[in-house]
C-alpha cells in the first residue's frame, strides 16, 4: 500500500495544457468546456464531448476550491505598461488608476521595461492576484500574454500595440503620422526636399503604420521616400543619438525636415544635433509623435501629435463594461495635431 501510494505521488498530474495537446486545441477552450462556459464561447458540441472523454480517461478534476475563488470577483485590475519615462505612458498608468477607481476596481500597474519575459513575469504574477482583467500596454507579444491569461478565465485588452486574439484600442498612427508629414513637408517646403524618419522598430506595428503616412505624405507632393530616409533604430535616446550622428557624419547636406518617433528618440535627435552644431537644430523642422509642453523650448520650427489617452481608456472600460469579449475589435482613436 505505502510503495502504491508513494508512485501515485510520483506520478503527472495532467493539465489543461497537456488535454489541450491531445484534443489538438487551445488551453483555453479546454479551460471553457471543463468549466461550462462552452456554449458561450461557440465550441461545438463534438469538441466539448472529446475534451471531457480526455479528461475522465486521464483523471483530471478541475480545483473545484480554485474555480470557487475564481467565480468570486476580486475588484482587482492590471496593466502592464512598457516604462514611464514619457508623458504618453505616464498618462495612461494615470489615467487607467482614476478611472479603474471610477469602476469600483483597485488598479495594480507595473512596468516591463519592452521585456517580453518580464511581461509573462507580470501576467502571473497579476493572475496570482485574481485580476479580473489584464490591460497589456504596448506590450511586445500580448497573444501570449492572452494565452497565458485564457485559461484562467481573465480577459486581457490591447492598449497602444494591437493584438490578434484579444480587441485592441490604439491611435490612428497612420492618419496622425500622414498629417504631421504634412506639416513639417510644408513648413520645410522652401528649404529642401530632404527629410527623414528617426526612431521606433519596424517590428511594431505602430511604426509600420507610421512609417506608411509618412512615405505617403512624401508621395501626394511626388517624393519617394528611399530605405536610406528610414532610421528605424529603436525607441531608446542613445540609439537615436547613434543612428543620427551616422547619418549626418555620410550626409551631403542635413535634412531639412525629420519626423521623431516618440520624445524619447527626440531626445536621442536634440542632443545627437547639439554634439555637431548646436546652430544645426534650428534650421531643421521636426515633427515628433509624441507630445511635451517643454518640447516649446526647441522653437516654433517643432510640431507635435498627442495621442489622445482619455478617449483610449473610456474605449477600454467601455469594452470592459460590455463584457463581450469573444468579439474582436480594433478601435482607432484619432491623435491630436
Amino acid at each position: 500500500m505505502r510503495m502504491r501510494a508513494l508512485a501515485d505521488q510520483n506520478t503527472k498530474k495532467t493539465t489543461i495544457y497537456d488535454l489541450a495537446q491531445l484534443a489538438g486545441t487551445s488551453a483555453g477552450t479546454v479551460s471553457a468546456v471543463l468549466n461550462g462556459n462552452w456554449k458561450k464561447r461557440r465550441i461545438s458540441e463534438k469538441l466539448a464531448t472529446k475534451v471531457r472523454n480526455l479528461a475522465d480517461e486521464h483523471g483530471y478534476a478541475l480545483n473545484m476550491q480554485a474555480s470557487t475563488l475564481r467565480k468570486e470577483k476580486s475588484g482587482i485590475i492590471g496593466m502592464v505598461v512598457p516604462m514611464y519615462d514619457n508623458r504618453y505612458f505616464s498618462s495612461i498608468a494615470q489615467t487607467f488608476e482614476k478611472m479603474a477607481r471610477a469602476a469600483g476596481y483597485f488598479p495594480i500597474v507595473t512596468c516591463t521595461q519592452r521585456d517580453p519575459e518580464l511581461e509573462l513575469t507580470a501576467a502571473r504574477t497579476m493572475l496570482a492576484y485574481q485580476v479580473e482583467y489584464l490591460i497589456c500596454t504596448g506590450a511586445t507579444d500580448p497573444d501570449k500574454i492572452h494565452d497565458l491569461c485564457a485559461p484562467a478565465g481573465v480577459p486581457t485588452l490591447n492598449l497602444d500595440l494591437p493584438g490578434k486574439k484579444a480587441s485592441s484600442v490604439i491611435s490612428n498612427n497612420y492618419a496622425g503620422a500622414f498629417k504631421l508629414t504634412q506639416k513639417i513637408l510644408a513648413a520645410a517646403s522652401e528649404r529642401s526636399q530632404g527629410s527623414l524618419f528617426v526612431g521606433g522598430r519596424e517590428a511594431d506595428h505602430n511604426t509600420q503604420e507610421r512609417i506608411r503616412g509618412f512615405r505617403d505624405a512624401h508621395a501626394e507632393i511626388g517624393i519617394t521616400v528611399t530605405e536610406g530616409q528610414i532610421l528605424a533604430c529603436g525607441y531608446a535616446s542613445e540609439k537615436a543619438s547613434a543612428a543620427l550622428s551616422t547619418f549626418l557624419k555620410d550626409a551631403v547636406e542635413p535634412p531639412a525636415a525629420m519626423f521623431v518617433n516618440s520624445t524619447i528618440s527626440l531626445e536621442g535627435v536634440v542632443t545627437s544635433l547639439r554634439e555637431k552644431d548646436r546652430a544645426l537644430q534650428d534650421n531643421i523642422v521636426i515633427g515628433c509623435f509624441d507630445w511635451d509642453p517643454f518640447a516649446a523650448l526647441l522653437g516654433d520650427h517643432i510640431f507635435m501629435v498627442r495621442q489622445d489617452v482619455e478617449t483610449m481608456m473610456n474605449a477600454v472600460f467601455s469594452m470592459i463594461n460590455e463584457g463581450n469579449h469573444d468579439e474582436l475589435r480594433t478601435i482607432e482613436v484619432p491623435p491630436i495635431l
